[in-house]
C-alpha cells in the first residue's frame, strides 16, 4: 500500500476529512484485476479519504482505455480520478494512469486466453509447474484422444506433435513454444522459461504454412508509437547485451584480421524442429560451413556451435577438426552477442541468432526460412514462400518481442511486459534458484553431459 501513498501516512484509525469526496457510485469491475495464482494485486485505489494527488487527465485515461479496451470507461471512473492512486504491482512505485490501464488490459486479455485452455498435451515432466504458472491449472493430458476428451483447447508443446495429433486436435489446438527472450540459462538444463509465444495457427518456425506470427507482419498496420516502443526495446537490448539465453560466459579475444571480413556461422540443434521444417538444401552444420566458405571464399570465418549441442545432449556436434577445414577458428563457448559485436555478418541456416543479428546491425544471410527471412531485411538463400512485404527492423521487432509472444515475471509470477523482463534480466541474483531436487538433479546432469562430450571428442559416440 505505501506505493499507493508515498505522499502521505496511512491510518486506520483517521477520521473521514471535512473535504473528502463522496465517490460516484462505481463498481469495482472497472479497475477489477483478474487473479493469477489465486492472489490479486491491485493497480488502482479509490481513497476518498486521502488527500487529492496530482489527478490523471481525463483525456489520458479516455484515450488509453480505448485503446485497450475498444470502448470508454465508465463515466464514474473519470469522476473519480482525483482520488484514484495507481502502483506497479512488479515494484513499490507509483505509476501513471495510462500505465495502469495498459498492466490492466494485459492481464484481462492474458487471463481470458488461459481460461480457454482445457488440457495440455506434450509437456515434459519438468516443464509442467512453469506451464501451470503460466496458464493456470488444467489436466496434463498423456495422450492426444485423453487431452480432446476435455472441453476447451488442447495447448501442446509444439515440437512434441504427431501429423496425427495435429489432425484429430483440428481448431483446437493452440501451439506453445519458447519465446525469443528466454530465460537466465539454457533450456536443456532446466532453466524456466519467462517468454512462451502461443500460436493457434501454425509455428513461427515452419515456413510450409502460416503461423499466428507471419500473419501479424503481414497484416499489422505498425503505427508510430508502436515503432517507436520497438526501437526502444531494441536499443535496451543492445545495450544490456540481451539475447535469448543469456549466458554469462567470457569470450576469449579475437585475432585481428586486417583487410578481411569477420563472418559468425552459427551451428545449431541439427533435429531441432527449425531445421526439421526451415531447413532448404542446406541441413546440417557442416552443409552450413561449406556454404558460408564458398559464398564468402576471403572471409574470416568462426564458427560457434549451438550452446545446447556443446552440453552433450543435442544432436549437431561437429569435430574442430572438421570445421576447420572451412572455418578459421572455432569458438566453442562465450557470449554470442559480444561476438556478434565484433562481426561484419552472419550465416544461420534457421538460428535465432540471426534475428539477434539484425538487432545489432549486423548483416545477415540465411540459408533456411526462419520467421526473421522474407521481410527484405536478409539476404535469403531459400527464399520462404508467401511473405515479400518489406519492412523495417523496427516493425520486424514489434511483431516478434511485442505482439506475438507473452512474458511472465520471474519474480511475481505475473504477466508482463517485454520492458519489465529486461528489467528483471538486469538483476540475475533475484531471479528464483531451482528447486533443491533438480539443482541435485542438474550436478549430474552436467556431468553425464560432459562425459558424452569426451565420447564424442575421442569418437565413441556421435550425435
Amino acid at each position: 500500500m505505501p506505493a499507493f501513498f508515498p505522499d502521505c501516512r496511512l491510518d486506520a484509525g483517521a477520521s473521514r476529512p471535512a473535504d473528502a469526496l463522496t465517490l460516484p457510485p462505481l463498481q469495482e469491475g472497472a479497475w477489477a484485476t483478474p487473479a493469477f495464482h489465486a492472489i490479486r494485486r491491485p493497480v488502482a485505489v479509490l481513497a476518498p479519504f486521502a488527500p487529492p494527488s496530482r489527478p490523471a487527465l481525463p483525456q489520458e485515461v479516455l484515450r488509453a482505455w480505448r485503446e485497450a479496451f475498444g470502448e470508454d470507461p465508465p463515466a464514474a471512473l473519470l469522476d473519480a480520478l482525483p482520488y484514484t492512486r495507481f502502483a506497479c504491482p512488479f515494484s513499490p512505485r507509483p505509476i501513471s494512469a495510462g500505465a495502469a490501464v495498459a498492466i490492466l488490459a494485459l492481464w484481462r486479455r492474458t487471463a481470458a486466453q488461459n481460461r480457454q485452455i482445457g488440457s495440455f498435451l506434450g509437456m515434459a515432466g519438468w516443464k509442467q509447474a512453469a506451464i501451470t504458472s503460466a496458464f493456470g491449472p488444467a489436466h496434463f493430458a498423456k495422450n492426444p484422444a485423453a487431452a480432446l476428451a476435455r472441453p476447451g483447447k488442447v495447448l501442446a508443446w509444439a515440437s512434441s506433435l504427431t501429423p496425427a495429433a495435429e489432425a484429430a486436435a483440428g481448431e483446437r489446438l493452440w501451439r506453445v513454444e519458447d519465446g525469443f527472450i528466454r530465460s537466465l540459462g539454457l533450456g536443456v538444463n532446466f532453466a524456466p522459461a519467462a517468454s512462451l509465444v502461443v500460436d493457434p495457427l501454425g509455428m513461427h518456425y515452419d515456413p510450409a504454412r502460416p503461423s499466428q506470427l507471419e500473419k501479424i507482419l503481414t497484416e499489422t498496420d505498425f503505427s508510430p508509437a508502436l515503432l517507436a516502443r520497438a526501437a526502444a526495446l531494441r536499443a535496451r537490448i543492445t545495450a544490456a547485451n540481451i539475447t535469448k539465453y543469456n549466458l554469462a560466459e567470457p569470450l576469449l579475444p579475437l585475432p585481428a584480421t586486417p583487410g578481411r571480413r569477420r563472418i559468425l556461422v552459427v551451428g545449431q540443434v541439427e533435429d531441432d524442429a527449425s531445421i526439421r521444417h526451415g531447413a532448404g538444401r542446406v541441413r546440417s552444420n557442416a552443409q552450413l560451413l561449406a556454404a558460408a566458405r564458398a559464398a564468402e571464399p576471403q572471409a574470416f570465418l568462426i564458427y560457434k556451435p549451438h550452446p545446447d549441442v556443446q552440453t552433450g545432449y543435442r544432436r549437431g556436434y561437429l569435430p574442430t577438426r572438421e570445421a576447420r577445414r572451412h572455418a578459421d577458428m572455432v569458438v566453442t563457448s562465450g557470449d554470442i552477442g559480444r561476438l556478434l559485436a565484433q562481426m561484419d555478418a552472419l550465416h544461420s541456416i534457421t538460428s535465432l541468432a540471426g534475428f539477434e543479428a539484425l538487432l545489432r546491425g549486423v548483416a545477415v544471410t540465411s540459408w533456411g526460412a526462419p520467421f526473421y527471412a522474407g521481410w527484405g531485411l536478409t539476404d535469403d538463400r531459400e527464399p520462404p514462400p508467401r511473405r515479400g512485404r518489406r519492412l523495417s527492423l523496427d516493425a520486424l521487432v514489434a511483431a516478434c518481442l511485442i505482439l506475438y509472444p507473452r512474458y511472465q515475471d520471474p519474480l511475481t509470477l505475473l504477466p508482463c511486459t517485454p520492458e519489465l523482463l529486461l528489467d528483471r534480466l538486469a538483476e540475475p541474483a533475484r531471479w528464483p534458484p531451482l528447486p533443491p531436487a533438480r539443482r541435485a538433479y542438474l550436478a549430474w546432469w552436467r556431468l553425464q553431459g560432459q562425459w558424452l562430450k569426451c565420447a564424442r571428442a575421442t569418437g565413441l559416440w556421435r550425435r
